[in-house]
């Protein structure tokens, strides 16, 4: 299994990134949001890896963070959901995006993605719906946030605010904020919509 390789990158084109390892190239397709994140060509990089051996190929699919890659290994998971597939997903939305799709059942979000109809969108989010809480989708936001956003998260629910809505609203706070002034953002947010 190659988990990692780090060498000199060769040439990037979407989706490809050509590495160099010790004079052994090795093309790897990449999210684009990794792809934007890959150094010049000639500069030292490091990939987390997914190896995927097929009858017919064996492919290398790059990861700039571990968190792609599990989101990755994932959609993989999903029946009906390939590697190509999986990777259109991630190029199509940031994992906070995903998440937060999953997370209030919203099927719209999913099928902007190329090659991802109604039919697929729904089978995502009827697999991964156990799979992602909405501590998941708070926890995107950093560590610190999360707690604090938890906290505004069950003010709002117990104020009476469904899930979705309280979500979307916490979604929306700044950064470094106290619990109150979160609860009171959070408010003037839901009372606009």
């Amino acid at each position: 299994m190659i988990g990692r390789i780090s060498g000199i990158l060769l040439d990037k084109t979407p989706p490809l990134a050509l590495i160099d390892c010790n004079g052994v190239g090795y093309e790897c397709e990449v999210p684009m949001s990794t792809f934007y994140l890959l150094p010049q060509v000639g500069e030292k990089v490091t990939l987390l890896m997914h190896f995927v051996v097929r009858e017919d190929a064996q492919l290398l699919f790059g990861f700039g963070t571990n968190q792609e890659r599990l989101m990755f290994r994932q959609l993989l998971k999903v029946n009906g959901i390939g590697a190509k597939s999986a990777l259109a997903i991630l190029s199509g939305l940031s994992i906070d995006e995903l998440i937060q799709a999953v997370s209030l059942q919203e099927a719209g979000l999913l099928t902007r993605v190329p090659g991802i109809g109604k039919k697929t969108a729904e089978r995502l989010l009827l697999e991964l719906k156990d799979k992602f809480t909405l501590d998941s989708a708070l926890s995107i936001k950093g560590s610190g946030m999360a707690s604090i956003s938890q906290d505004v998260l069950n003010a709002l629910i117990a104020l009476g605010y469904n899930e979705r809505e309280s979500l979307n609203a916490v979604k929306s706070l700044d950064i470094n904020l106290t619990v109150n002034d979160g609860i009171k953002q959070a408010l003037k947010y839901l009372s606009k919509g």
